[in-house]
C-alpha cells in the first residue's frame, strides 16, 4: 500500500466539529460528518443510531448529498461529539465510499496529526462491487 497524503481541509473539520456540538443529542446522534462536493460546497450529516442499527454519519451524507444534487464529492471527515475528534470510518463505510467515490479523500487521524488519503488506501486489495455486476444488455 502506498500512502500519498493530500492537503487536509480543515474548514471540513470545522463543519463536521461544528455540528457534533450543536446538532449531536443523547445516543441517537453521536457523529457529524462533512464533505465537501466538487463544486465546492459542504454538505453535512449526522449519524441515526437505533439499536436495530442505523446508518452511519458518512452515509447518511451520501443521501444527504445526492438531496442537495451533490452526485460528486471530493473529500470527507466524520467527527465525534463530546470533543472526539476526527473519526476514521468504520469498515462498512469504507466499503460503502469506495463504491460511490473511488476518487474520494478521506480526513483521518488525530489532533495534530490529521491527514487526507484516498478511501483506497484505507481499503486495500478490496472488492470493487461495480466491478463485478453484469454490463446491462
Amino acid at each position: 500500500m502506498t500512502t500519498q497524503t493530500h492537503p487536509v481541509d480543515h474548514e471540513l473539520i470545522q463543519a463536521a466539529a461544528h455540528i457534533a456540538s450543536t446538532r449531536c443529542r443523547g445516543d441517537n446522534h453521536t457523529m457529524a460528518a462533512a464533505a465537501r462536493a466538487q463544486d465546492g460546497g459542504i454538505v453535512t450529516a449526522v449519524n441515526a443510531y437505533h439499536f436495530t442499527g442505523g446508518p452511519c454519519a458518512e452515509l447518511v451524507l451520501i443521501g444527504a448529498a445526492a438531496a442537495q444534487g451533490a452526485y460528486r464529492l471530493d473529500t470527507i471527515v466524520a467527527v465525534g461529539d463530546r470533543d472526539r475528534g476526527v473519526v476514521p470510518p468504520c469498515g462498512r463505510c469504507r466499503q460503502v465510499l469506495l463504491d460511490y467515490f473511488p476518487a474520494l479523500k478521506v480526513i483521518v487521524g488525530v489532533q495534530d496529526r490529521v491527514r487526507t488519503v484516498l478511501i483506497t488506501d484505507l481499503l486495500p486489495e478490496s472488492y470493487v462491487w461495480a466491478d463485478h455486476q453484469l454490463d446491462a444488455e
